[in-house]
């Protein structure tokens, strides 16, 4: 996808401008007309049906990347399943997922559809400033935790994630960065500030999901990425991509790659999944879709992703769900203050 040069971070016409963390090559020009087209062919398709005939889920990013993973695992068990007739996955990439959160937010009262989201779209809505906030949906349910992981091109000459800081830390521009989404600009924030260089200084090229993140490392667009372990573990394994680091709090069992922490940078956050329908919707269709999200996870064929991605399942409803909306949101706040913006 081609897209314009923007300044991420840049305070919309009338508000307070913020310092910008990043040179981000990037933008949403071209992602905005493609949600915008998905949007019109989803609006009407499932609308007045019951959530068990049709639905839709979508993905706010482009094919390949983490949240489509989600979206078309979920896709998978509800079909395999027989849990909704007929379930298909819409791809509306664009400016973090809040191309795709802001149209969700204008089909209001249309149960049908799903949106994937997590802690890359909290991030985005409050990166962009964005009109519509995860307060404008109906929050379903946090399904669990991903990992980031750091990671080069097979033929790169960092062997070691001490060998990427110190010629990163050396020269802060020479290093292009990328990532999947909001999330990912924020763990290569964070590690910025882990190694003692400036943010502002470092160049990051925004991608619309994982797939676009990789193709970005693959043709030499970008020098050093992070990006979901399950968006990036077939690259891995296929010995095209090679992991550096893992940013979690300790190592985990199944997935033979060193932490950040273990190597002197205490970067450990952690990518959060969860899913949500349109607002206006009642009661008893909350309910319904929330079984029907949770009746989902517990299918072979999502524990299944659930062992094959290395997924740390967390699943909060309910009461827990709002509280847990609203410290995330603070947190993210308080990261971005931190940084600058």
């Amino acid at each position: 996808m081609t897209e314009d040069v923007q300044e991420q971070g840049a305070a919309p016409p009338g508000t307070k401008t913020r310092r910008t963390v990043f040179r981000i090559i990037g933008g949403a020009v071209a992602a905005a007309a493609i949600g915008i087209a998905s949007y019109g062919s989803i609006s009407s398709a499932a609308a007045g049906q019951d959530i068990h005939t049709s639905m839709t889920i979508i993905a706010p990013a482009a094919a390949g990347g983490g949240w489509d993973t989600v979206a078309r695992e979920m896709q998978q068990a509800q079909k395999a399943n027989s849990l909704v007739n007929n379930v298909q996955v819409v791809n509306m990439p664009g400016a973090g997922g809040t191309i795709a959160l802001g149209n969700v937010s204008t089909l209001e009262g249309q149960a049908n559809n799903l949106m994937v989201g997590g802690t890359g779209l909290l991030a985005a809505t409050i990166q962009y400033g964005s009109a519509a906030t995860l307060d404008d949906v109906t929050s379903l349910a946090v399904l669990f935790e991903e990992y980031d992981v750091v990671v080069v091109p097979a033929d790169s000459p960092y062997e070691t994630l001490d060998d990427l800081v110190e010629a990163w830390r050396d020269d802060p521009k020479s290093i292009p960065w990328t990532g999947g989404g909001s999330f990912d600009q924020l763990v290569v924030a964070d590690l910025a500030l882990a190694a003692g260089i400036d943010p502002v200084d470092t160049t990051y090229i925004s991608s619309d999901g994982g797939g676009e993140a990789i193709q970005a490392l693959l043709n030499g667009t970008a020098g050093a990425a992070t990006g979901g372990y399950s968006d990036n573990v077939d690259q891995i394994e296929s010995g095209r991509l090679r992991a550096l680091a893992l940013v979690a709090e300790e190592p985990v069992e199944g997935i033979d790659i060193p932490t950040a922490r273990d190597q002197g940078f205490d970067v450990t956050l952690t990518n959060w999944r969860m899913v949500a329908a349109p607002a206006g919707i009642t009661d008893e269709e909350t309910e319904q879709l929330a079984e029907l999200v949770l009746e989902t996870t517990e299918t072979p064929e999502w524990r299944d992703a659930i062992d094959r991605y290395r997924w740390a399942e967390r699943v909060i409803t309910g009461d827990e769900l709002s509280e847990f909306l609203i410290e995330e949101r603070k947190r993210i706040e308080l990261l971005y203050e931190e940084m600058g913006q």
